[in-house]
């Protein structure tokens, strides 16, 4: 069935505007504009359409489209066969194939014909309305609601709609460590909750209760806080201190189960196990108590979750009943959990899975249905399950799911609608425990399986059946001891599934259905202290976290960033690393093009990889892990490309406090490591790989935060961003290294004024340097010049910084001088007429660029990748082949990539007109020559078509301005097209036994085309070899209109070789053959006169008669041509004759009635 509404708007005044919308069983929403004819058809109609439910007809799909499809493939059919048809009789009523009338629904001239159509018409209209009126009724009668636009229901069905576009675009992209502050506690309270106050971005903590201790403290930790040694909690601010004993006596003490944050009003809720509801206000109104306890449950709290919209509170109680409270700590629902709700979701059970239900016989298993699992899971309970209950939000506040134990049995997940109704129950699923966690975009709900050989994440929908699940990648002697206990919390964007143990948490991203281990942290714990830690992502920086444990406080930020190799020539394979726990995924794409999940190389490591690091060639690659760094050689020579040896490993302290965090390569032979000693102690340590020699090379100061290192775009120096004191900007410095003891740290002032997470460092001299930067929000800066606001990814290579922005574009920008960033031209929106701007697919992100190929490589949203080549690249590319005098190279990418080869002549015109035999020598093919020709053109497309594309080149010199002075191509009048040809005739005029095509070829493209002189080579061609001028006129025919070069020949006087070119021409031998034996017959200047006759020379043909001392017929010719003024010309040493024809001139004039000039 499928449910359709039409809606309709009144965008402005007089117009009306309606929409058909579809939804589908499986949750997919169609939206539709409804056609002119429609919306005239449903307004003269006046109906009002509500929601309604139809069976989609075959009969009215087969009506007639039988035979109209005959009809109209009929005269195709058999125009195919050879044959031809006359145009179909419409009127007859024997022109469709079933006979007369056949492409009615109904034939009029039947019997009952009245009945038998209104009965049809009454049923297949009134049909979807009955089952629409019985539809309703049902859902009346079931308690659930039957309005299809309500408005939690419209804020469902949007966010629905958005959350099928939300993909996860991160697939080849590592999860970095840009920022980790840590404090070590001491003497105090043990840790027991933290929120985010989203307003200043600091951590919201609880202190207690202990068995020993009721007192329960909340303080405040101030994001920019930092301390190098362990304080006490009463470092941070007090915010509220009260005694809470446990009013249960079954409890030791009181427990935090849930602590929110409010930043509009600095209020804190607090909900304890003991039943007590707590407010706490940081600056209470007068009236109003800085502590209240605004409720309590007598029986005591289970769970407890805020929704998103901070609206409601979703409570559970020991008595198995479930709360809605409002922000006013109203009570607006209470439902009682009862073994009928298992009822709600009827999943079917045929019993497969059954010994007696299923065939035995042989072959039984691969006769089995394969949708269909071996066995049926009956919901057994996990012998490590704690007993928890969980509450977890969908994204849009709509649905709330609920994990807990039904009668000591199996575990169920609830889902309840925003206004307290059952929406379904999940299947029994053996193991089940008590972690969940609802993914922000609505799709899954993930929760945690633990069997007898493995542990995995299951993902459940919201109707409560299975979808899809990965096993946690744990080791038989993991399982019992750190992962005895789990929880799960996805991120506010939904890329990352945090997967929370009792010492660490591990960070998952899914792409193409391939869930990947990014990064792990472990945190300090006490062991008195069996509770896990408290782990809350910020609620509104995606990527950002706080881990509270009894004895630290953890709290960090991570960024998606693109593990790539070189991106300079001639070592640009496009290497790419994707970080999967224990596995690191390597891919030339340069070589290979292997799309994520899969890659080329598969390389297993010791341990969870940290981070990656290529070096400038690409042939060694260093991966960073928690207690050592590793050096892998990979040949990228052979083919195919092998997995990478492993040549040296280099141990780091095995502290718990040693946090390694980032490396970078410098050439081919220097490892950086960004790593943290404790709190406020960051270090980068150098590591030669010759000598194995490990030096300290900067070390950050107590209120300093390193956010990031990485290499120039030469591997040639370390650059590294990082945060001086408190509340300042990320600011950029470089390492340079004097000696092997020494290292010099060079602050860049050149840097942007907001935050940038991402860098990159081109050298552009010795002692030029160009720092491009991008920001969360997408500011792209070069310096601190802001080239772009809406920047999605970036790269840089020698010549061209190259970015994606959110209106799915790709623009390129040339590279310039440090004291010229400001004049950095970005090209504006317009892909139809910027070579430097392409439209791409929605939602690409850039992956690694090769200069060497032109190519770019991107990864779509779905996770597949593709390689373009921009027509920015490939004019660089060609342009560096010119510089080079690689012409051969610049041609062949022409001609490949669709380039106007005009560009190899006019980008360096001097340089090419002084190459044209170098060029003939690198092409060497004959028809590649004759195609260059043959593409001349008198523009300059190097100042017109892809002016856009030039960049100011390395020999403009300065003025003494400092501005730039470009150099002026030389330009010399005339024709470039003649200048090109005439160079390739002067250059190949000795090469006419191998380059005779390319002369003629040269000859022809002139302009005008030079015909007389390409036939006139070819008549010295026929004297040597009567092949190679047939050859000849077969190619100049082929270059050049036919009946133009047959008019040319005959005007050479040169009949044999017009016989050839006619041959070749294939013009009809009854034509020209009478009429060349005529000319063949005739005295020469005879000859010569019929021949220019013929052609229309007459100036020509009436020197060809005074050379015959025919006068007569001279006068009679000139007058019939009027050619009076050349025959004076003749005449003009011939007294005589000039007098006639003086005389016939004048009685021309006169009869002209130009008596003037007749009288001169």
């Amino acid at each position: 069935k499928l449910a359709v509404w039409v809606y309709g708007h009144v965008p402005k005044p007089g117009s009306r505007r309606l929409h058909l919308v579809l939804l589908f069983p499986d949750g997919t929403i169609s939206k539709h504009s409804l056609s002119r004819s429609s919306r005239s058809l449903l307004l003269r109609s006046r109906w009002v359409i509500s929601l309604f439910s139809f069976n989609l007809s075959l009969t009215l799909l087969k009506m007639n489209a039988a035979t109209a499809l005959r009809a109209r493939m009929a005269t195709s059919f058999v125009a195919r066969r050879g044959f031809s048809t006359t145009r179909s009789q419409l009127a007859s009523p024997y022109h469709y194939a079933e006979g007369p009338r056949s492409n009615l629904p109904f034939n009029p001239l039947t019997k009952f014909f009245f009945f038998r159509y209104w009965a049809f018409m009454i049923t297949g209209f009134g049909a979807p309305f009955a089952i629409a009126g019985m539809s309703s009724i049902i859902l009346m009668k079931s308690g659930k609601p039957t309005s299809p636009v309500k408005p939690s229901s419209a804020a469902s069905l949007s966010f629905w709609r958005w959350s099928k576009s939300v993909t996860d675009s991160e697939k080849m992209r590592n999860l970095k460590n840009v920022r980790l502050a840590e404090v070590q506690l001491q003497n105090g309270l043990p840790l027991t909750a933290a929120a985010w106050d989203t307003a200043s971005d600091a951590i919201i903590c609880t202190f207690g209760p202990t068995a020993t201790n009721p007192v329960l403290e909340l303080r405040r930790k101030p994001h920019d806080a930092y301390f190098s040694d362990p304080v006490s909690p009463e470092t941070f601010e007090c915010i509220a201190s009260w005694d809470a004993p446990c009013p249960l006596p079954d409890l030791p003490c009181d427990r935090v189960l849930s602590l929110h944050y409010f930043a509009d009003n600095l209020t804190a809720c607090l909900v304890l196990e003991g039943g007590d509801i707590v407010i706490v206000r940081e600056e209470p109104l007068p009236g109003e108590d800085k502590i209240e306890i605004v409720g309590s449950v007598d029986v005591g709290i289970t769970a407890a979750a805020w929704s998103p919209d901070e609206e409601l509170l979703a409570l559970t109680t020991t008595a198995n009943t479930f709360l809605y409270m409002t922000r006013e700590f109203e009570n607006v629902a209470e439902i009682t959990f009862t073994p009928g709700d298992l009822q709600a979701s009827q999943h079917v059970s045929v019993g497969w899975g059954k010994r007696e239900t299923q065939f035995q016989g042989k072959r039984a298993k691969a006769l089995r249905d394969p949708t269909v699992p071996e066995k049926v899971d009956e919901g057994k309970l996990s012998s490590y399950d704690d007993g928890r209950t969980t509450i977890t939000w969908r994204g849009d506040g709509a649905y709330v799911a609920v994990n807990s134990i039904e009668g000591g049995v199996r575990r169920a997940i609830r889902v309840y609608s925003r206004e307290g109704t059952l929406d379904s129950v999940s299947e029994p699923v053996d193991g089940l425990e008590g972690a969940l966690s609802w993914r922000p975009s609505g799709n899954l709900i993930a929760g945690i399986q633990r069997l007898d050989d493995r542990i995995n994440v299951v993902f459940f929908e919201r109707n409560g059946l299975r979808h899809g699940e990965f096993t946690l990648r744990l080791t038989e002697e993991e399982r019992p001891t750190f992962a005895s206990n789990i929880s799960l919390s996805w991120n506010v964007d939904s890329t990352v599934l945090a997967v929370q143990f009792q010492e660490r948490v591990q960070f998952w991203t899914m792409g193409n259905y391939h869930y990947y281990l990014k990064q792990e942290i472990s945190v300090v714990t006490a062991p008195e202290y069996p509770r896990p830690f408290s782990f809350k992502w910020h609620p509104e920086k995606a990527l950002s976290f706080v881990a509270g444990a009894s004895e630290s406080i953890l709290d960090g930020d991570f960024v998606f960033d693109v593990s790539h190799g070189s991106t300079t020539g001639p070592k640009d394979v496009g290497a790419v690393a994707v970080l999967d726990g224990k596995n690191l995924k390597l891919t030339p794409l340069r070589l290979s093009g292997v799309p994520p999940p899969m890659a080329h190389n598969e390389l297993a490591l010791d341990s969870n990889a940290i981070d990656v690091a290529f070096s400038k060639t690409g042939t060694r690659i260093a991966v960073l892990m928690k207690d050592h760094f590793s050096i892998y050689l990979w040949s990228l020579k052979t083919r195919p490309v092998p997995m990478p040896i492993l040549e040296s490993s280099y141990p780091l302290s095995d502290a718990r406090d040693s946090r390694p965090r980032q490396i970078a390569f410098l050439n081919d032979n220097e490892v950086y490591i960004l790593k943290s000693n404790g709190p406020s102690n960051t270090v980068i340590e150098h590591t030669a790989l010759e000598t194995r020699e490990i030096k300290v090379a900067y070390v950050a100061a107590d209120t300093e935060q390193i956010v990031s290192i990485f290499a120039s775009l030469g591997h040639e120096a370390l650059w590294f961003s990082h945060v001086g004191q408190p509340a300042q900007t990320i600011t950029y410095s470089a390492i340079a290294k004097l000696s092997p003891d020494d290292f010099q740290v060079m602050p860049w002032d050149q840097s942007p004024s907001v935050d940038t997470y991402w860098a990159k460092a081109a050298q552009i001299s010795e002692t030029e340097n160009v720092l491009i930067s991008l920001s969360r929000t997408g500011a792209l800066y070069a310096n601190k010049t802001l080239l772009a606001k809406n920047c999605t990814s970036f790269l840089v290579t020698e010549s061209h910084v190259l970015f994606t922005t959110s209106l799915h574009l790709l623009k390129f920008v040339h590279l310039t001088r440090a004291e010229d960033i400001q004049d950095m031209e970005v090209p504006p929106d317009t892909p139809e007429t910027d070579e430097r701007c392409r439209a791409i697919e929605r939602g690409n992100r850039l992956v690694t660029v090769m200069p060497s190929t032109f190519s770019v490589v991107l990864q779509a949203p779905r996770g597949n990748i593709e390689t373009i080549y921009p027509r920015a690249l490939v004019l660089a590319g060609i342009r560096s082949f010119i510089d080079r005098k690689d012409y051969r190279s610049a041609f062949l990418t022409c001609r490949s990539q669709m380039v106007d080869m005009n560009l190899i002549h006019d980008y360096a015109p001097d340089q090419f007109m002084e190459c044209i035999l170098l060029f003939v020598d690198q092409v060497k093919r004959i028809d590649l020559i004759d195609e260059f020709l043959s593409r001349l053109k008198e523009e300059d497309v190097s100042q017109t078509l892809y002016k856009d594309t030039l960049p100011t080149r390395k020999s403009d010199v300065t003025g003494q301005n400092g501005l730039a002075i470009p150099i002026i191509k030389s330009a010399k009048k005339g024709s470039k097209v003649n200048r090109i040809c005439d160079g390739f005739l002067a250059a190949l005029e000795k090469r006419s036994d191998t380059n005779m095509h390319n002369l003629i070829t040269a000859h022809v493209c002139k302009s005008p085309p030079d015909l007389e002189s390409g036939l006139q080579l070819v008549a010295r061609l026929r004297d040597e070899s009567s092949e190679q001028a047939e050859d000849a006129v077969e190619h100049i025919c082929f270059l050049t209109d036919a009946h133009r070069l047959y008019d040319t020949a005959l005007g050479l006087y040169d009949l044999e070789l017009t016989l050839l070119v006619a041959q070749q021409v294939q013009r009809d031998p009854r034509e020209y053959l009478p009429f060349l034996r005529k000319l063949q017959q005739l005295p020469e200047l005879r000859r010569y006169f019929e021949i220019d006759n013929y052609l229309g020379r007459w100036n020509k043909a009436l020197k060809h008669l005074h050379a015959l001392n025919a006068h007569d017929e001279l006068r009679e010719y000139a007058t019939k041509h009027v050619l009076y003024k050349d025959a004076i010309d003749i005449y003009k040493y011939q007294p005589e004759q000039l007098r006639d024809t003086t005389h016939l001139y004048a009685n021309y004039l006169r009869d002209e009635s130009k008596h003037k000039e007749a009288g001169i």
